[in-house]
């Protein structure tokens, strides 16, 4: 027996196939079954014909890691739709957090909700504490690369010293073996703007020392205004024009052959734009 069937509804399964008269079975929480389930009984049946069924959204450009603190019902996102939220975008995230920078990542920050307090100081410590609070959305946390820099050299206008660049390294593999799905960017903000363009490399060798870290390819997220100016990283791209003031933002996959020959690649790349 079902707990909930939804009866008659126009299925879109994001598959790319059209969509089409069906009904969809949960039990326990999870779609269990979907087609025609006309003989199966069910606790609670919605009559939804006239109106579409489909998997729920992911906003693949979202900063509510910090709001999600304030309101774990997030019904801003939940009543679009939107079920996953990709955070730590655009360089910054909550984590890690140092002792000798962590003013500086509190002026970076400049709202604070009840709760994100920075108590933690790496990533998992971060990861341990959200979900201590649940939320109603599911939450695909970037580590900021210009969180990593302020924990490592504050808002230091310079490039990394070796020292302060192995320890972002560490930092992040770190990261990425607690939890984190990749690192982002955002090269047109502080301190991440820092970075001159002779220097952009070592940014990707951080994501690929994740990457040989990492059982599974970790991803690059990188913002940009305008096409940037081009990287052996990133072999392989797949990019849509924005107009006007849209940002574009680069998703990039590290390509396993990282891990064998320990040169910085990218294999796959998508595209989304933040309005």
């Amino acid at each position: 027996m079902l707990d909930l069937k939804i009866e008659g509804a126009t299925v879109v399964d994001g598959t790319g196939t059209p969509g089409g008269r069906s009904d969809v079975g949960v039990r326990d929480d999870t779609v269990v079954a979907v087609g025609d389930l006309s003989r199966e009984s069910a606790g609670r049946t919605v009559h939804a014909a006239g109106r579409v069924v489909a998997p729920g959204f992911i906003d693949m450009h979202s900063h509510s890691d910090w709001r999600l603190w304030a309101n774990r019902r997030a019904e801003s996102k939940i009543r679009q739709g939107v079920t996953t939220e990709v955070v730590g975008n655009c360089g910054f995230s909550p984590a890690p957090v140092s002792d000798e920078h962590l003013d500086d990542l509190k002026g970076f920050a400049l709202y604070l909700p009840r709760g994100l307090d920075l108590r933690w100081r790496s990533v998992g410590q971060y990861l341990d504490a959200f979900d201590a609070g649940g939320a109603s959305v599911n939450v695909v946390q970037l580590v900021g690369h210009g969180t990593l820099r302020v924990a490592a050299m504050g808002f230091a206008r310079r490039e990394p010293t070796t020292a302060e660049l192995v320890m972002m390294q560490r930092n992040l593999a770190d990261a990425i073996e607690a939890g984190a799905w990749g690192m982002s960017t955002g090269l047109i903000y502080a301190p991440g703007s820092y970075h001159s363009s002779i220097r952009l490399n070592p940014t990707v060798d951080i994501g690929a020392y994740a990457s040989v870290r990492s059982p599974d390819d970790p991803i690059l997220v990188r913002m940009m205004r305008a096409p940037c100016s081009g990287s052996p990283a990133l072999r392989s791209s797949s990019i849509s024009e924005t107009r006007g003031s849209a940002r574009m933002f680069l998703v990039c996959t590290a390509s396993r052959e990282i891990r064998s020959s320990g040169a910085p690649s990218a294999a796959v790349a998508t595209l989304t734009s933040e309005q």
